[in-house]
């Protein structure tokens, strides 16, 4: 058997080989099978807790209908870049869809990443970029955040770092910015990001990650869209699965320079968005007051949370995200163990790095008391 493995391995690229598969957040019905739980609430994967509009569940309703199953979805999604087009006031030319922003990140890593290449991000950074990275046979350039101790944003991304590291590193083609970051919910400000915008050779592609966009607090966000006009190598990637409660359909987009988008389409998979998702997002695009509620519920519940926890002698890193990852002072695997056996799906950050945090995703309001009534148990045992 283990004869037969080497062989099936002997030809897989090197980058492939040292990779480990994405761990994504357990869904609901595994933690049902494993432990026979059947009232489970799921606060692992970031996802919006009310859901897609009723507006989108009408409009994919409707379609579904009448769609005709045997036929491809519109490859160019001519329809929702439109709306995209028209929502962010860019041309269709300089918009590229993904079966969700990790898409975009795939295509990047094609494009720019490869033997001889240095692609650039921060540690506590999401996943996917050291896989896709490592996929490509590129080198992994991997910048320290700020510290633990760090007074305002200790495990944030340090932009200044970033633009002394890029100096010494002519081959770096691609660099990987999270804002807010996954999975620490940290964040850099406008300044900061324009401040090392200026500092980035024409050349290198700077991919800003915008997934949490939408959650922050309005003066932190950035003019991303405004930025594109005046740095021809900087991507913005945006996602539906979050804000919009697309999770479970998969779109994603990138903004860019024409030039930049020709080449993501060259890569771009044909019909790499189904035609449901593509009608559900264009609905979600223009139904922006579910948009509002979703924000002003997530607010909410990010400045509720915090005095509970402290009142646990706990704390959590500074979130503008949907999410808080909460430092637990000691190994939080047992502690992630018990809120499982309570039917409370949560994600463990040994993966990152981080073994002593848990990042939970803010719910609705009965979902967090829930969420701290189990926690409390479960300290308390």
């Amino acid at each position: 058997m283990k004869e037969m493995a080497d062989s099936l391995k002997q030809n897989a690229l090197p980058g492939v080989l040292s990779l480990h598969a994405y761990t994504p957040g357990m869904p609901i019905d595994e933690l049902q099978r494993r432990l026979g739980i059947k009232d489970v609430l799921k606060l692992a994967s970031n996802e919006n807790p009310l859901g897609a509009s009723a507006k989108v569940r009408a409009a994919v309703a409707a379609a579904a209908g009448e769609l005709n199953l045997g036929l491809y979805p519109d490859g160019s999604g001519y329809a929702l870049k439109a709306a995209i087009g028209r929502y962010h006031d860019i041309a269709p030319e300089q918009i590229t869809l993904g079966n969700g922003s990790n898409d975009i990140l795939e295509f990047l890593s094609r494009i720019y990443a490869g033997p001889g290449r240095a692609v650039m991000y921060s540690d506590f950074a999401f996943a996917v970029y050291a896989l896709a990275t490592q996929a490509q046979n590129a080198e992994a350039v991997v910048v320290p955040s700020y510290p633990a101790n760090h007074p305002t944003m200790p495990y944030g991304h340090d932009l200044d770092a970033f633009a002394r590291v890029l100096k010494t590193r002519p081959d770096a083609s691609l660099v990987f910015i999270a804002n807010p970051n996954n999975p620490t919910g940290t964040w850099n400000t406008p300044q900061q990001i324009e401040r090392f915008l200026d500092a980035v050779p024409p050349q290198v592609i700077v991919a800003l990650d915008e997934a949490y966009y939408d959650y922050q607090d309005v003066e932190l966000r950035s003019n991303a869209r405004g930025w594109l006009d005046r740095y021809p190598n900087l991507l913005v990637c945006r996602t539906f699965s979050k804000i919009y409660g697309l999770a479970g359909l998969r779109v994603g987009y990138a903004l860019s320079h024409p030039t930049v988008a020709d080449l993501l389409n060259r890569v771009r998979q044909p019909f790499n968005n189904n035609t449901l998702a593509l009608i559900a997002a264009e609905a979600a695009l223009a139904d922006q007051q579910h948009v509002r509620v979703s924000v002003d519920l997530n607010a909410r519940e990010r400045l509720r949370l915090p005095p509970l926890l402290a009142k646990l002698g706990l704390s959590h890193l500074p979130s503008q995200a949907n999410f808080l990852t909460i430092d637990f002072g000691r190994n939080a695997a047992p502690i992630h163990q018990g809120l499982l056996e309570r039917g409370i799906i949560v994600r463990p950050m040994g993966s990152y790095g981080l073994p002593n945090f848990l990042r939970v995703t803010l719910g609705t309001e009965s979902e967090n008391q829930r969420f701290m009534a189990a926690l409390r148990d479960v300290l308390g045992a």
